[in-house]
């Protein structure tokens, strides 16, 4: 059968139906009625629109406070460019806007509601947002604000369903539109864009029995046993300290070593932001990664740097990191080949392989120095595909009073390794692996630098507060959807205070 219009259809449907009684096509709400054509996502104002020309706002919008309140926060993000969907896909039933979701979800953030049936009584009783988001109306002729506020919201489950499914690009879009507008604020202002950033990693609870301790669950922490509330969430563990524990136990109230607490393990998820601070303003986000609680802190780096990197438009020159991120490779991202004492990353040293702090020292050229204090030499380079995140070339580094098998040349200090061929050493031969033992701990830039991590705690502290550990989601894709909307949230009262309590021209 050929595939006809849809007033066609109606027109047919309503002719081969005995009227003896009510219409059964006028109760199918697959149908748009007559009095109210589809329209296309680009002719409708949006959010932005009625930011900027407030005589068109509906009269039910505009008497409202809180409605108003609202479009000053969300009102500045392009929402005519947001990635929507096709409205149109379906020819029979009209698409509810992912735009229109996102907004409500960033409504609800606001307001501190805390599930969607909160959301969407919120929405009915104040009913001028119902338009002004872009939800499709249902008429209502005998209705003073002419449409049914609860007929046109969609369902609790509806709205939950569309958290879950909306593409990650959606509220990505949303992030990005504010880290611009932000930046497009400080830059009429001549503030001086930020060069330095710092990054952390926030947990996340899974919304599931296995994370309640009050309820008794055999081998809650058995990574095997996946929690059938949540198919998504993972099992990590949050450190309490990023160093191993000491060795022994205390002289006084002795624990056994097996006893000793090293850290906490939940079933959830990770957040992981690049936040940048700037003096006497505020900090705000640049980029954002939500990934189970299974993934190591060194994950994040690269992602969310790219991120960073894309939406400032240029590579920072400074990182503040906590000491889960002491790879070569972080040190190596903040290296600058033309300036060196421009560009660095403050974080602390992790002893690793029994080398402390200042324990491996370098020649001008950079060959590492043996215990004699002579520069090793480059015995072989190969492609390490298994030590590290990522793919990097690794040197084997000999003594140079052997030939690789016996010594040669007598060693000045007698070293213990001189029997079995000298010194050796295995490390990358970037640059980063260098920078990462000469690096002053103790200097006035570094401790400087590392403060900056104190406005990754704060967003942390902001994220906190709109709900970002104890989610009442079930899955990853709406929790990472709802992530991303919390960190833009931050970002849009960062640019309301800025604009509020800083005015262009002072």
């Amino acid at each position: 059968m050929a595939r006809m219009e849809v007033s066609s259809f109606h027109v047919l449907a309503q002719r081969s139906i005995p009227m003896t009684g009510p219409s059964i096509v006028a109760q199918l709400p697959l149908f748009p009625p007559e009095d109210l054509p589809p329209q296309k996502a680009e002719n409708k104002p949006n959010l932005h629109t009625y930011w900027l020309y407030r005589n068109r706002l509906p009269a039910c919008a505009g008497q409202s406070p809180t409605v108003l309140r609202h479009l000053d926060l969300l009102g500045p993000l392009d929402w005519g460019r947001f990635p929507e969907r096709d409205l149109e896909h379906h020819w029979c039933q009209r698409q509810i806007p992912f735009a229109a979701l996102a907004a409500a979800e960033l409504i609800r953030l606001e307001q501190g509601l805390q599930t969607m049936g909160d959301l969407h009584l919120f929405l009915v009783e104040h009913p001028g947002f119902i338009p002004l988001l872009g939800f499709n109306l249902v008429p209502a002729p005998n209705h003073p604000l002419h449409f049914n506020a609860a007929a046109s919201l969609p369902t609790v489950r509806h709205l939950t369903q569309m958290l879950r499914h909306m593409p990650h690009a959606a509220p990505h879009f949303l992030l990005a539109d504010s880290v611009r507008l932000i930046l497009a604020e400080l830059t009429a202002r001549q503030v001086a864009l930020p060069q330095c950033i710092s990054l952390d990693t926030k947990h996340i609870l899974a919304w599931v029995k296995e994370n309640n301790h009050k309820t008794y669950v055999k081998d809650r922490f058995n990574k095997h046993h996946q929690p059938a509330g949540d198919p998504d969430c993972r099992l990590g563990c949050k450190r309490t300290r990023n160093q191993a524990p000491p060795e022994g136990t205390p002289t006084r109230n002795p624990v056994a070593a097996s006893g000793r607490k090293v850290g906490e393990f939940y079933w959830g998820y990770a957040s992981g932001t690049v936040v940048t601070k700037i003096p006497d303003l505020g900090e705000f986000v640049l980029a954002e990664l939500t990934q189970s609680f299974d993934q190591a802190d060194t994950t994040y780096f690269f992602p969310l740097m790219t991120q960073a990197e894309e939406r400032l438009g240029y590579r920072p020159l400074f990182g503040a990191l906590d000491a889960a991120f002491d790879a070569w490779y972080v040190y190596a991202y903040f290296y600058r080949d033309s300036d060196p004492a421009h560009g660095m990353a403050a974080v602390p040293f992790v002893a690793k392989g029994g080398i402390a702090a200042g324990g491996r020292q370098f020649a001008p050229d950079g060959l590492p120095l043996c215990r004699a204090g002579l520069p090793m030499r480059l015995r072989q380079a190969f492609t390490d595909r298994t030590t590290c995140l990522i793919e990097h070339e690794r040197g084997q580094y000999v003594c140079p009073l052997a030939d690789g098998v016996h010594q040669r040349l007598p060693c000045p200090i007698h070293c213990k390794q001189s029997k079995h061929g000298g010194c050796t050493a295995m490390m990358p031969t970037s640059v980063g692996a260098r920078l990462r033992y000469q690096l002053d701990r103790d200097s006035e830039l570094y401790k400087s630098l590392y403060r900056q991590r104190t406005a990754d705690e704060r967003i942390n502290a902001q994220a906190l507060a709109l709900g970002i550990e104890r989610p009442h989601l079930r899955n990853r894709a709406a929790i990472t959807n709802q992530n991303t909307l919390i960190y833009a949230l931050i970002n849009l009262r960062f640019l309301q205070r800025l604009r509020r309590d800083h005015p262009c021209g002072d």
